[in-house]
Order: structure tokens, then C-alpha cells, then sequence
């Protein structure tokens, strides 16, 4: 399973690249509870799904709370932050 190509570890955000280059980019991430990415933007539209536990997306100041089988779209240029509600694996297409 994708979910498993990628394991948790305490206090770490862990990635894996799958595939990129100059117009796409496909990264399996797992973040332990309480982790984070903080607020930056992206050149290119951000598809995110989430593969297990729960995770906060916030896109332009606003919340929204991912579990397994939920996706959300961040748009290129707008803030955005991921972090680890509880432990909480995602898969990452940008598409630039």
C-alpha cells in the first residue's frame, strides 16, 4: 500500500520523493503528532490526500481537517501549512 512507503518517526516530519520534475512533483509525507510544516506558498497548485490519522490544512488562515480518504486542493501563490493533528500520512501532487 502507498501508506506504508513511508514511516513515522517520533518528533519528525518524514517525506519521500516518488517522482519529479519541471511540471510535477508526487512526495508521500508522515508526520508525528504535534509536527508541522509552516506557512509558505508554492508555484504550482498543491493536490493533498490524506492516507492515515488526521491532519490540520490551513490555506489562506483557514482550518480545514483532513482524515484518511479526504483531499483538498491548496492553489498556487496562497499561504498555506500542514501539521499533524495526530499522526498523519498524506500524498503531495504539485503540479506546477
Amino acid at each position: 500500500m502507498l501508506k506504508e512507503q513511508v514511516n513515522y518517526q517520533p518528533g519528525q516530519v518524514v517525506s519521500k520523493t516518488l517522482a519529479q520534475n519541471e511540471a510535477l512533483s508526487v512526495t508521500l509525507f508522515a508526520f508525528d503528532r504535534g509536527e508541522e510544516v509552516s506557512t509558505h506558498k508554492s508555484d504550482g497548485d498543491a493536490f493533498v490526500t490524506c492516507l492515515d490519522g488526521v491532519g490540520r490544512i490551513t490555506i489562506d488562515g483557514v482550518e480545514h481537517e483532513l482524515t484518511q480518504g479526504q483531499s483538498i486542493v491548496m492553489p498556487a501563490g496562497h499561504p498555506h501549512a500542514v501539521y499533524g493533528k495526530e499522526q498523519f500520512k498524506m500524498l503531495l501532487v504539485v503540479v506546477m
